[in-house]
């Protein structure tokens, strides 16, 4: 196997699997970009999503100014391209980091870019859910918090489907992340890859990055359709 990989993929065994360059650090970035970009904007999202849909029209507790600021900032930010918003907050993310290169860097912006994406996700499911569900909980004396759990808890397997659409689209922002200096398996595909005419490096990166699509996809199902059946 590894004379095949030095003869077909001499690149890419040239790369290593350990130290600061090798497949194992750019795997570790992509991961630990994916991970902590989601925790920080899909908490945001959530809770941005919750009182999207609290505050809304005919929601428990409807408030139309704030409605429409939230409503607002997460079309705005919807609207900007990635790539943009990775230039246009660089400032921020420099003085929140420090630097705008490296894996830390890249969560300013991924965080930024998850955040209006699920929150309008989130919007949408729980705007679906029966309202006699809602309706019963208000009449039965159900304090706010209650409520905001009945929605998670009706709303979970959806929950769960529209985060697996947005851990695949962030994975693909990582990528495009890691090729401007965020690191992972998009700069190791574009830097190390393309940018030299290493086709098996580029081959082989982007396979990775298809594989942990494929991962999140069948795991996502997997918990949607265990979850719904109940």
């Amino acid at each position: 196997m590894i004379e095949w990989i030095q003869t077909h993929l001499p690149y890419v065994y040239q790369m290593g699997w350990s130290g600061p360059y090798g497949w194992q650090t750019a795997i570790t970035q992509t991961l630990y970009m994916t991970f902590w970009s989601f925790i920080i904007g899909g908490f945001m999202g959530l809770v941005g999503g919750l009182f999207l849909v609290l505050m809304g029209p005919r929601g428990v507790i409807e408030n139309r100014l704030v409605f429409n600021i939230l409503d607002k900032v997460v079309s705005v930010f919807r609207a900007f391209p990635f790539i943009i918003l990775l230039a246009f907050i660089s400032p921020v993310t420099r003085a929140i980091v420090g630097t705008t290169l490296g894996s830390d860097a890249a969560l300013v912006p991924l965080s930024l870019a998850v955040f209006p994406f699920f929150a309008r996700q989130v919007q949408v499911v729980l705007s679906e859910l029966d309202s006699g569900v809602i309706e019963a909980a208000q009449a039965s004396g159900a304090t706010l918090w209650d409520i905001i759990l009945v929605y998670l808890r009706e709303g979970l397997p959806e929950l769960i489907r529209v985060s697996t659409v947005t851990l695949i689209s962030l994975v693909g922002e990582t990528a495009m992340a890691g090729a401007i200096g965020g690191g992972g398996l998009g700069s190791v595909a574009i830097a190390k890859g393309y940018n030299y005419s290493r086709e098996d490096i580029t081959l082989v990166a982007t396979l990775l990055i298809m594989i942990l699509i494929f991962l999140i996809q069948f795991v996502g199902d997997f918990l949607t359709r265990k979850l719904s059946h109940k």
